[in-house]
């Protein structure tokens, strides 16, 4: 028997410039671990990098590799009256949204998504199991007609 779930054709890839902001964010996070390591240097006597070479490798490799991963680890499909998103690595996730079940909808950006023109669509739904799901890396156009069409697609089922 054929899943309906994947009937609904290939993922929706989020927007390149996600990566982007996912790579500032990566490298804010090593810069701030960056912080003990420097303590460390400065603790072990007479045995400069011995800490920092190896802590700059990893750095560097995890900042080159990891968005570029995670970004390409995630998509979406929109069809048939229900919102499918899936990410994840490691844990893998695959979440179906159907629209007769959405609440409210959010449309969010912080600042550097604004710098990227990105935002996080984040559809509400009854029930207290994932009852929000987000989708970020939406182009913010795309964000905003993706709520208007659920919109859309909410109101046709109260009709």
């Amino acid at each position: 028997m054929d899943d309906p779930i994947e009937d609904d054709g290939p993922l929706t890839p989020l927007d390149p410039a996600y990566r982007s902001v996912m790579r500032i964010v990566t490298a804010i996070w090593l810069a701030i671990l960056l912080v003990p390591v420097i303590a460390a240097e400065v603790v072990i006597p007479g045995w400069h990098g011995v800490v920092a070479v190896p802590y700059l490798l990893l750095a560097a490799a995890i900042l080159l590799r990891l968005p570029q991963r995670r970004w390409q680890a995630r998509g979406y499909v929109m069809a048939d009256e229900r919102l499918r998103v899936v990410r994840g690595l490691l844990f893998h996730s695959d979440t179906v949204v159907p629209f007769g079940r959405v609440q409210h909808i959010d449309v969010d950006q912080g600042p550097l998504e604004r710098a990227y023109e990105i935002a996080t669509l984040t559809v509400h739904t009854a029930g207290s199991h994932n009852a929000s799901v987000h989708l970020p890396g939406l182009k913010h156009a795309d964000a905003l007609a993706m709520r208007d069409a659920i919109r859309a697609a909410i109101r046709r089922d109260t009709l």
